[in-house]
């Protein structure tokens, strides 16, 4: 593997934020951003990407590629839980496994957005429509996770966490990260389809501020992931293994998906990083209120502070190695 991707990589403004975040805390600085300012700025990030992803999609069409990558990305984010599940089962319950695993087999849109970035600076092409399948990634886990919980819990479950499927089609679907990427996405759709000149309007927001924006929310990212640090003590050397070694597993399996796919080297980077990512927002806030008895700490402090960081920094590099090894070689 190539050491100057790496370099580029850490060396580039958002991951460098990130980094002073996480240094800030380490060395007790009195950095601190108010709390509505992150939360602002996560959901500026969703609409931008969604709505820039909607125009993309509209402009490519539903071709013969899209629609086989979508599909796979669906079953990637059902497949991938179940994985999880079944190694996490030898260390812990059936709730700590399953809110684990629905961790894992959602995505993170800052990974997603800094591996967009690091495609820009190494100058690959890639196409809008990935990010239709950043925003049909991130239900799926969550339902797998719930119904995990539902079929193979303990039978003496309090009749008061007993769940409903409407409620978890509702949990997955319509939680506000969701709604938001998937509206903008939508809202991007039809602006390019009928009324172009709104594309016009909505550049300098959605583009020229994008950057900028990004690099503030890792700033704050770096701050938060370091100060879940101290509690991946509590999570034991298995869970810190697992934080590792399925992000890379999963690349692992979606770089072969994508080779089928016969997706670019562009598009195949962020289908591995949407496979190798972890979601630290919308499946932690799902299992807070539907799986009381998980610890949180368990699948907030590993996605948070170790896989998250792990993927930004070392992770994007490493899976374009992945990447450019085979997808060159001979079709599936």
């Amino acid at each position: 593997m190539e050491i100057n991707p790496i370099l580029q990589n850490v060396l580039a403004p958002p991951v460098l934020f990130f980094l002073i975040g996480a240094i800030s805390v380490i060395f007790k600085s009195d950095l601190e951003i108010p709390a509505p300012l992150p939360k602002l700025f996560s959901l500026y990030l969703l609409l931008a990407i969604g709505f820039k992803g909607g125009i993309e999609i509209q402009k490519s069409g539903f071709t013969d590629q899209v629609l086989p990558t979508l599909s796979a990305a669906i079953l990637m984010s059902l497949l991938i839980p179940l994985i999880g599940f079944l190694i996490l089962r030898f260390k812990f319950d059936v709730f700590n496994s399953a809110a684990i695993a629905a961790a894992y087999g959602s995505i993170s849109a800052v990974t997603f957005i800094s591996a967009e970035s690091f495609l820009e600076s190494q100058k690959i092409a890639f196409d809008g429509f990935m990010v239709g399948a950043l925003a049909l990634m991130e239900s799926p886990a969550i339902i797998v996770g719930l119904l995990l919980v539902k079929f193979a819990a303990p039978k003496n479950r309090p009749k008061s966490r007993k769940m409903h499927l409407s409620a978890i089609l509702h949990e997955s679907l319509l939680n506000g990260s969701v709604y938001l990427l998937l509206s903008s996405l939508i809202v991007g759709f039809l602006t390019a389809s009928s009324n172009p000149s709104g594309i016009v309007k909505m550049e300098p927001f959605t583009g020229q501020l994008f950057y900028g924006a990004e690099c503030f929310f890792l700033l704050d990212m770096g701050i938060v992931a370091a100060q879940r640090l101290p509690r991946l003590k509590n999570a034991g050397s298995f869970l810190i293994g697992f934080a590792i070694f399925m992000p890379l597993f999963n690349a692992f399996i979606g770089v072969f998906v994508a080779r089928f796919l016969s997706l670019g080297p562009g598009n195949a980077l962020l289908f591995v990083v949407l496979c190798a990512s972890a979601s630290y927002l919308a499946v932690p806030a799902a299992m807070r209120m539907t799986v009381p008895e998980a610890k949180s700490s368990y699948y907030i402090s590993t996605t948070l502070g170790l896989t998250f960081p792990f993927n930004i920094v070392l992770g994007i590099p490493i899976y374009m190695s992945l990447v450019n090894t085979i997808i060159p070689l001979t079709p599936l």
